[in-house]
């Protein structure tokens, strides 16, 4: 192989490496409709070991560009190793995701009449040992997760704006409180990183899906979504997450992302039924999944069902956005149980064997 052939590879391999380690973990056209988490995560492991190969395979051509060729020559390497620099200054300092969302600098829990977060704006909420405290979309959609403690227990608050869905977990894997990094997205669906083994965490199922621990799963932890107004209402003693003033440009961004009337392509809901943007809500009994169109809620107002034999009810508050789901236990008491309002294509993507309520 020529020079001038092993100086275009390797330049085109430095360039390659940097764009794709992102590419593969960020919503770029057509980068998640594939299963390509392997080949991110193996090139976001070794990225020095192949940014070192890359330049040890420039090396020699550049010297000899440098040192014995005409200047239009010497000209041109110099332009494409600026452009390089471009490629990696973007990527690894503006499209990665840890870049673009961070974590409050002011995490502030308010009670109900210190707070100032409109009674009309959607939470998730939690409550453990008897403390509650309620997160508002529109603030945990843009940091995409907070930890905290509720009742004396750690959590990690987790929303994905692009899925709609919202998680509870308990940050302690095997015994060890852990911080995690938001690093990307798969299939549309946040993902973060565990600071100690590097693993990597699909947000709407908590299961490590690279790394160290690839097949472990988060414990979820129980939470409600629905409107503050109605959260108050049932637990007025409850905390209330406040805007953080550093971010509030970025929250204006997400303003209209409650009702799905936001600008965003990725955010904005198709009111249609059961379409790729439509809302659905995803229950869970045992092992069987099951989807329930929005719509039919809204114009129902409760839904009765059967789900792995268990009798299920949906019901929706008068305000048309607050639901609750509850199943029947042993002794035929209703109870609570966990369900998530979110885009279909979410839920038939992390639940492939979900039925369909219609």
């Amino acid at each position: 192989m020529n020079r001038t052939a092993l100086l275009i590879i390797s330049l085109l391999f430095l360039v390659a490496i940097e764009v794709l380690r992102v590419y593969f973990i960020m919503p770029f056209p057509g980068s998640q409709r594939t299963d390509s988490i392997n080949t991110a995560y193996f090139i976001n492991k070794n990225i020095w070991w192949l940014r070192i190969l890359g330049f040890m395979l420039l090396l020699g051509p550049a010297i000899y560009v440098y040192g014995r060729t005409k200047t239009w020559k010497k000209i041109t390497l110099s332009i494409f190793l600026l452009l390089y620099g471009v490629v990696f200054y973007f990527f690894n300092f503006k499209f990665l995701a840890d870049k673009m969302f961070y974590q409050p600098n002011n995490k502030i829990l308010a009670t109900v009449r210190e707070n100032k977060v409109d009674s009309s704006k959607l939470i998730v909420g939690v409550t453990i040992n008897g403390e509650s405290k309620a997160y508002p979309l529109e603030i945990i959609g843009y940091h995409h997760q907070v930890q905290d403690t509720v009742g004396g227990e750690p959590v990690m608050v987790s929303y994905c704006s692009v899925c709609r869905t919202g998680r509870v977990f308990s940050p302690v894997v095997n015994g060890q409180y852990q911080h995690f990094r938001l690093v990307g997205m798969d299939h549309f669906n946040a993902m973060f990183e565990d600071v100690d083994t590097k693993s990597w965490w699909r947000q709407a199922t908590g299961e490590a899906i690279a790394g160290k621990l690839k097949g472990q799963h988060l414990k979820e932890l129980p939470s409600e979504q629905m409107r503050l107004g109605a959260w108050i209402r049932l637990h007025p003693d409850t905390r209330i997450m406040q805007p953080d003033p550093d971010f509030a440009k970025q929250y204006k961004d997400l303003e209209g992302f409650d009702n799905g009337t936001i600008n965003s392509g990725l955010e904005h809901r198709d009111t249609a039924s059961w379409q790729f943007k439509s809302w659905v809500i995803g229950v869970v009994v045992g092992t069987q999944a099951k989807a329930y169109d929005w719509n039919d809620l809204v114009k129902h107002r409760t839904i009765t069902d059967t789900i792995a034999g268990t009798p299920i009810l949906l019901e929706l508050e008068n305000d048309n956005v607050s639901f609750h789901v509850k199943q029947q236990d042993a002794n035929g008491d209703m109870i609570p149980v966990q369900a998530y309002q979110e885009f279909w294509h979410s839920w038939k993507q992390f639940h492939p064997y979900t039925m369909v309520y219609k």
